[in-house]
């Protein structure tokens, strides 16, 4: 292989995931190339929370310093019960939380995130990035992978060591990793959950009506046997964002959906009047289908494609740690394959092999959390009785095996 290609890596998609391999594959000595089918960069979705397993690597990247002026450190975690308002359960975040975990616990506005992101690819001339293009096939062999994007009614292709699909849950590359493998699971699935999303300003009603019910500095999580629903500041504090999650039909593809508003008003039955209010006066709700990934397929190829984030895990939000995991996925693809710089390409199956555990658990914790905030019943009288007995500093201390995590060390 040339040395060239060899230092070289084609990545799809230039979301959080692509931006964040494509710096940390730079900040490696590699030039990218960055190929986005978008005609522009838009961020997709509104609040995002980032936990101290993703703000450390962004720090370390050269990234947070740029996002910090727009986001908040929230003070807290807060659970209450939907019906009552009652506080069910509080973790500690702020300097509380970063002096245990190294790092900050970040919300922002997930625009805000990308332009961190862009700021600092801006800043590393080995970065191209091509918008309006769309990777559409991949040829590979023993001198590395060509792909192939179409951009304008023309044809480019690019030259590397490898190609990172990091294009979300709806990926193309994955299914050239399918293709490559002979495997029909490229599709994504719906969960059966829908997702619903607003942004308020905080000096509306409507920001004055969760001020009434909610924590306006922490993350509150409303919990309800038929939905729950997560707020936090953004945007510094200027507005909320507002998360709610409910069951539903399939709707169309895509992160800006039209759901029939009606179902997630249902779904409030229960719930205390002041909850209900801010849904109606937070409105229109966007929603979006949840949609994951079947968790045994393959990540990488032997011949140089790897998937990252959605594209290879796309996971429910229950565990807040999607943009995490992507985040964590980028940074340690690139640690493994210039850690081995005998054979990079062997480095994909040591990273997949890595990389799978820790995001099953996460996947599981996601799990739990689902069926916590929408327990009935006798579960959520359990449930409650739990979090009563359980002090803030256990609370914290079940956390640290997500919020301390370290990149494991390559022994060459």
């Amino acid at each position: 292989m040339d040395d060239t290609r060899s230092r070289q890596v084609v990545i799809a998609g230039a979301g959080v995931a692509g931006l964040t391999a494509a710096v940390a594959f730079a900040e490696r000595g590699y030039c990218v190339r960055v190929f986005e089918q978008a005609p522009r960069l838009e961020a997709a979705g509104a609040g995002i929370q980032l936990s101290p397993n993703a703000t450390r690597i962004l720090r370390q990247l050269g990234v947070l310093d740029r996002l910090l002026p727009a986001a908040v450190r929230p003070e807290a975690v807060v659970l209450k019960d939907a019906a009552t308002l009652r506080e069910l359960a509080r973790v500690p975040l702020g300097q509380a939380g970063e002096r245990r975990w190294g790092a900050p616990y970040l919300v922002a506005h997930r625009a805000d995130l990308q332009s961190a992101l862009m700021a600092r690819v801006a800043e590393m001339p080995d970065i191209h990035l091509t918008t309006g293009a769309r990777v559409g096939s991949v040829a590979t062999g023993p001198h590395g992978i060509t792909a192939t994007a179409e951009i304008d009614g023309r044809t480019i292709e690019a030259e590397g060591l490898l190609l990172v699909g990091a294009d979300g849950v709806w990926s193309s590359v994955r299914r050239l990793v399918d293709s490559a493998q002979r495997a029909t699971s490229s599709r994504s699935r719906f969960s059966g959950e829908l997702a619903w999303r607003a942004t308020i300003r905080a000096d509306s009603a409507a920001g004055q009506a969760f001020a009434a019910i909610g924590a306006t500095n922490c993350v509150t999580t409303f919990l309800h046997p038929g939905f729950h629903m997560v707020a936090y500041p953004v945007s510094k504090g200027a507005a909320f964002n507002l998360a709610a999650f409910t069951k539903g039909d399939r709707i169309a593809e895509g992160w800006s959906g039209n759901g029939d508003a009606g179902i997630l008003t249902g779904a409030l039955r229960g719930t205390a009047a002041g909850l209900t209010r801010l849904v109606e006066q937070a409105g229109p709700w966007t929603a979006w289908p949840i949609h994951t990934v079947d968790p045994q397929q393959s990540w990488t190829t032997p011949t140089g494609i790897a998937l990252i984030g959605d594209a290879a895990h796309a996971m429910t939000p229950f565990a807040a740690q999607g943009a995490a995991m992507a985040i964590e996925d980028a940074a340690t693809l690139a640690a493994v394959v210039a850690d081995l710089p005998a054979d990079p390409l062997a480095g994909l199956a040591v990273w997949e092999q890595l990389r799978r555990p820790r995001v099953a658990q996460v996947t599981r914790r996601g799990a739990v959390n689902r069926l916590a905030w929408h327990a009935a019943g006798p579960v959520a009288i359990a449930r409650n009785l739990f979090l009563k007995v359980r002090s803030s500093e256990k609370l914290a201390a079940d956390l640290d095996w997500l919020y301390g995590w370290q990149p494991q060390i390559i022994r060459r």
